[in-house]
């Protein structure tokens, strides 16, 4: 069974795979061709459920508090800086959210104001996912003993429950959809 740093690195490998839709969706948008209007909001809902919500939910109420209770730092460092980065892509988010809908209504800047989002989002995630990969998860597989790890994936396990049942494995198959039709 798998422990609760393989989980969220598998997550992270789904992530990826959305983020070479999105990049394939921006390649496009900048040449100015059209997009169906349902593929940005497709992407942006992928993002703000299961990167977020799903994800990001998982570190923020379990991993981290966790990690903290282990010692490792929140001010000053990784946790922080993780909890950081996830507000900015936060940010990145709304404005994509937002000139998604624009691009759907048809406004001739909201192609732009998606890639300018987009991109920044992109950037962020890939050094937000190494450093996760790199030096959070690594501490965390040093500090967490047996009994932690299994409370973890049981905690995960609630989490994904509370998004509803098969919800995983409709953004993973979304996704893979997406990754085929999209990606750069």
């Amino acid at each position: 069974m798998p422990g609760p740093v393989e989980i969220l690195t598998h997550e992270h490998r789904i992530i990826e795979r959305a983020l070479r839709a999105l990049r394939g969706v921006c390649q496009r948008l900048e040449r100015g061709m059209s997009v169906p209007a349902d593929v940005p909001a497709q992407l942006v809902g992928f993002i703000q459920t299961f990167a977020d919500r799903c994800h990001h939910g998982k570190e923020e109420k379990h991993l981290f508090p966790v990690l903290e209770e282990q010692g490792v730092p929140r001010e000053g460092g990784p946790i922080g800086v993780m909890l950081q980065e996830h507000e900015l892509g936060r940010g990145f988010v709304r404005e994509m959210a937002e000139a998604a809908s624009a691009y759907a209504r048809g406004e001739t800047d909201a192609a732009s104001r998606f890639v300018r989002a987009a991109q920044s989002y992109m950037d962020l995630l890939a050094q937000h996912i190494y450093k996760e990969d790199n030096v959070l998860f690594r501490i965390a597989e040093n500090v967490l003993d047996a009994p932690t790890k299994a409370a973890l994936v049981e905690a995960f396990e609630r989490e994904e429950a509370a998004l509803g049942l098969g919800t995983h494995e409709h953004y993973e198959a979304m996704v893979s959809e997406l990754e085929k039709a999209w990606a750069a």
